[in-house]
């Protein structure tokens, strides 16, 4: 049984390449504490996009619920439980 395979790996290139160009430009975050920050921002943005949300609506949603939002239930606001409030 013959499998064919893409001859070029443009793809997973292309999907690295924002880490590869980063890294160099994260060493500067300013602080420890700045870089734990942005990391954790980074992981929100990217567990988003694993879980098929637009990063940007999720973020803009999360930000305007959380003021108001029961600590016990910060849950609801992850990515991969998040529900977009009703317009």
């Amino acid at each position: 049984m013959q499998r064919w395979l893409p001859i070029d790996n443009n793809w997973i290139e292309n999907q690295m390449r924002p880490i590869a160009i980063g890294r160099k430009n994260w060493l500067f975050a300013g602080s420890l504490l700045a870089g734990l920050r942005a990391a954790a921002i980074m992981s929100l943005i990217q567990s988003a996009k694993l879980n098929g949300h637009d990063p940007h609506a999720y973020l803009r949603d999360v930000l305007r619920r959380l003021p108001t939002h029961r600590a016990s239930q910060i849950g609801e606001l992850l990515p991969h439980r998040w529900v977009p409030a009703a317009a």
